[in-house]
């Protein structure tokens, strides 16, 4: 059964920085996409990172700049300078396995808070 742990949320003020864990375990399959998505109160949860197993990687705009996704094998990372109120969220691991159907799987979720 596969699944993902996340590490790292917490309370931080603004323009600090954080760095967000995400460890993936019962498979030996190395997935075709990993990253990272949020969701704040009242709102949808969106892409913030994502990272190929070739490192190809995109962003959304509004982290660009500031965010940088990395991982090793199954494990993800997601560094966050120069945080916002507006990062405010619970952000969330994703692994995306494609080989003859398609598998995805979430985190359990973590909270980033950033304080003004």
């Amino acid at each position: 059964q596969v699944q993902l742990v996340e590490s790292g949320g917490g309370l931080v003020q603004a323009g600090g920085s954080l760095r967000l864990s995400c460890a993936a375990s019962g498979t030996i399959f190395i997935f075709n996409v990993m990253g990272w998505y949020r969701q704040a109160p009242g709102k949808q949860r969106e892409l913030v990172a994502v990272i190929t197993g070739a490192a190809n990687t995109d962003y959304a705009d509004s982290v660009k700049g500031r965010f940088t996704i990395s991982r090793d094998k199954n494990t993800v990372s997601l560094l966050m300078n120069n945080l916002k109120p507006e990062d405010t969220a619970v952000y969330y691991c994703n692994a995306d396995l494609r080989g003859a159907g398609r598998e995805i799987y979430w985190g359990q979720g973590t909270q980033v808070t950033v304080s003004s």
